[in-house]
This record gives C-alpha cells, structure tokens and sequence, in this order.
C-alpha cells in the first residue's frame, strides 16, 4: 500500500508518515520498482500501535524506545501515562480552585488580585507553622477575603492553624456566612463538619440561625447541633431528638439544658416527659441513668411519675440516681 492510500485509509497526514520514516519509528518495509514507500500489513499494524499510543499522550520517542523494547510491557507504561495525567488532573484542579477564590473575591483592580493571590499562596504554603502565623497576621479582615479564608478553614488539617483561621473567621462575622452555609451542605464531610464548627465560632444570630434550621440534615453531627440550637431557641419540634441526644449520650449535658428550656412552659414539660417515657423503653442502663439526670430539672406531675418507675429499675444504679432524684425533688 502507498503512503498516500495509507495516509487516506489512516487519518495519518503523509507528511506525519514521512516523518516517522526519518526518525525511526514507523519505515515502510518494501519499495516499489519506482522506489515509492511500500507499507505491508506488519507497518499497518506498527502504525496502529503508534497512533493509539499518540492518543494516550506519549511522546514519540517515548512510543519508540518502548514498542523496539523485546520486554514491551504496555501495562506499566499506561500506569506512567495515568501517574502523569493524575498528576496535571491535580495541578489544574488547584489553578482552577485558585481562580475561583480570586474570583469570588470580587477584586476591584490588579492590586486586590495580587494580595488575594499572595493570601492564596500563603495559606496554600506546605508549611502549618507559616499557615498559623499568616492566619494570626492579618490585623484585618475585609470582604474581599473572604472567599480564601473560608476556603482554607474547609480544607485545614492541622489543629492549630485551624484554631487560628476560625478566630479570624470569626471576625469577619456575617461576611463569612453565605459560603459556609453552602458548605454546610457539602456531601463531603470533612468540608461539611468545618463549616458548622466555623458557623458555631462566628455565633451571631445568622450564622446560628442557619445552623438552627438543619434539625433533619443527614449528617448526625449537624443534625445534633441544630436541634440543641433550635431547642435552646424555644423550638419544641426538638424535643424528640433532644431527648435522643440525652439517651445514647452524645451532648447529653447540652441536650438536658434545652430541654430544661423548653420544659418551662407546662405543656412543654409534659412533652418532655412523655418522650423521655417513651425512650426509657428502648434505653440501655446508662442511657435510662442519664434520662432520670435529665427529668430531674423537668417540673409536673408526668416526669415525677417516670421517675417513680425508674427508681424501681432493675438496674441498681438506674434505680439509685432515681431516688435521690425524687428525694431532692420532696425537699
């Protein structure tokens, strides 16, 4: 077959095949009488193994040393191709990631975008001791920043450069609260866990109000927060989780006091109680000894009464910290 049938046939330019005849790679087996370029069914089948490793991004003189190797083993070099494409998959995740941050910082000329840029950089640093001590630097905190701090308390690692990044989080207050809400509801958890503790350290009424409405979020941690929250805020619709905090005894002692809050109210007490009657049933010893703890503080008539039934608990410690419970309840 001439190099021009071939070329036609392969998508391959001649002027392409000519060059892979100077250098080595792919020369055609026969001439003809002419001396044309003769390509065999052998040089076909060369070309196609050039081309497809082409597609994969070798070089030509990778696809050379390789292909004229007797050992040739196609598996380790499309695991070198895979390490290097992994490897500029990374590094073009990060520029995008980078102007994306620039860009939410909404700079107003060259000059914000390079002390953006120099913030990036610095809180992108491999070093946790030059992340702390730029997080602890800054004597100001403005809104065009806060993009890339909200971005580095997501990501943080390190305790105590974590630690520092939410106290300048915290000062930028309200600013901060629309991008941590968003990755509040992040899928990843890591992101979605920095983002409640850093609405927690802000602690204004919005950031906390944001928190507060995620009572049915599908993270456990989240959930837990916002129900104490809610439940600190008069919101009885907690009560039942609240009163399941109580019982496994996952901030059990926060959970007691918003229900001691939403207790207040005589309806609001007998609400309790009768969830708290209803977890008794499914509790383990420990769980049982914590809601007689927590009843103790609810007023009326039905948490006195579950009371009496868990002072006669088969469990003596269960059974003890109920009576000195209606004990300290009679005096």
């Amino acid at each position: 077959m001439l190099i021009g049938e071939v070329a036609r046939r392969s998508g391959v330019s001649a002027r392409m095949l000519r060059h892979y005849d100077r250098i080595g790679l792919l020369s055609p087996s026969a001439r003809t009488a002419s001396g044309y370029r003769q390509y065999t069914e052998a040089d076909l089948q060369r070309l196609f193994h050039v081309e497809s490793l082409r597609s994969l991004g070798f070089s030509l003189s990778e696809i050379a040393t390789n292909l004229d190797t007797d050992d040739f083993a196609p598996g380790k070099l499309v695991d070198r191709l895979a390490e290097r494409v992994r490897a500029k998959l990374i590094a073009t995740e990060e520029l995008l990631s980078r102007l994306e941050r620039i860009r939410a910082s909404e700079p107003r000329g060259w000059s914000d975008v390079l002390r953006i840029v120099e913030l990036i950089r610095g809180f992108d640093s491999s070093s946790a001791s030059d992340r702390q001590r730029l997080a602890l630097s800054l004597d100001t905190v403005d809104e065009s920043s806060t993009a890339v701090l909200v971005e580095a308390v997501l990501r943080e690692t390190e305790p105590n450069v974590a630690g520092a990044l939410l106290w300048s989080i915290a000062r930028m207050g309200d600013a901060a609260v629309p991008a941590l809400t968003q990755a509040l509801d992040s899928h990843e958890q890591s992101r979605c866990h920095r983002a409640l503790e850093a609405l927690l350290k802000i602690g204004t009424p919005r950031s906390l109000a944001v928190v507060a409405a995620r009572t049915a979020h599908r993270d456990r941690h989240v959930r837990a927060r916002a129900n104490l929250i809610a439940g600190a805020n008069g919101d009885d619709r907690s009560v039942a989780s609240l009163v399941e905090l109580v019982t496994v005894g996952e901030l059990d002692i926060e959970a007691a006091e918003a229900l001691e809050t939403l207790a207040q109210s005589e309806q609001g007490a007998r609400r309790v109680a009768r969830q708290a009657g209803i977890a008794t049933h499914a509790a383990d010893a420990d769980g049982r000894r914590r809601l007689a703890g927590m009843l103790a503080c609810i007023p009326g008539a039905e948490a006195e009464a579950i009371l009496r039934l868990l002072a006669a608990d088969a469990d003596s410690a269960v059974a003890l910290t109920a009576r000195a419970h209606l004990q300290a309840r009679a005096t």
